[in-house]
């Protein structure tokens, strides 16, 4: 089945018996995990082999920046992809595009609308739906960030070791993570008691 006869409103016929305008808009793209820029190359290598790149005008994997902070309390700077296993493009939808972006190595199909088969148990065909101009702003805002998102590899539950301050070599359980202040609230018992205390990440470590 080709995408043409899933009767997309970009390649339907006006009354007239003129082709509707065709214009480019952003799809998401599943892919395998872990393959979006091995994607991401192998498709912008296609678009200029197979000559369908004033159809195919962008291919994004959208990033934000992120501090990861490790056990010795450094700070690694680094990217993170805001949606794991997709990839956007950016095309005038026909059935030579789609043919080329469905049949690039590690591509699983476009988000879309699934449609029944006329027969047969098995899935249908996916048709393609762009995404709205909505949700394009607030993927591309994400990425656009200015403040790195902090990640540390402590959630709540975990025991840690205070490395330093007042309360260095105590014990406890964190209560609490908050990334965006570079900081967690755990419980350490003081005199017997559990009580909440504010520390920064370079402050713990968590332990196995």
């Amino acid at each position: 089945m080709t995408f043409a006869q899933d009767q997309s409103p970009e390649l339907q016929q006006s009354e007239q018996g003129q082709e509707a305008p065709k214009t480019a808009r952003w799809y998401a793209v599943q892919v395998a995990s872990g393959c979006e820029k091995r994607v991401k190359t192998n498709l912008e290598q296609r678009i200029h082999t197979l000559d369908v790149a004033d159809r195919i005008l962008q291919v994004q994997i959208p990033k934000t920046p992120t501090i990861k902070v490790r056990k010795d309390g450094s700070r690694q700077h680094g990217e993170e992809k805001v949606f794991p296993g997709y990839v956007l493009v950016r095309m005038i939808m026909d059935d030579d595009a789609w043919q080329v972006v469905k049949n690039t190595p590690h591509v699983i199909n476009f988000v879309g609308a699934e449609q029944s088969r006329g027969t047969g148990r098995g899935r249908g065909h996916v048709r393609p739906v762009p995404l709205s101009p909505g949700e394009i702003e607030r993927i591309f805002k994400q990425s656009e960030v200015q403040e790195p998102v902090v990640k540390i590899d402590t959630m709540v539950g975990d025991k840690i070791m205070v490395l330093s301050g007042p309360f260095k070599d105590f014990e406890g359980e964190v209560v609490e993570v908050s990334p965006e202040r570079g900081k967690l609230r755990a419980l350490l018992s003081i005199f017997g008691r559990d009580t909440p205390v504010e520390l920064e990440f370079n402050q713990i470590e968590k332990l196995n």
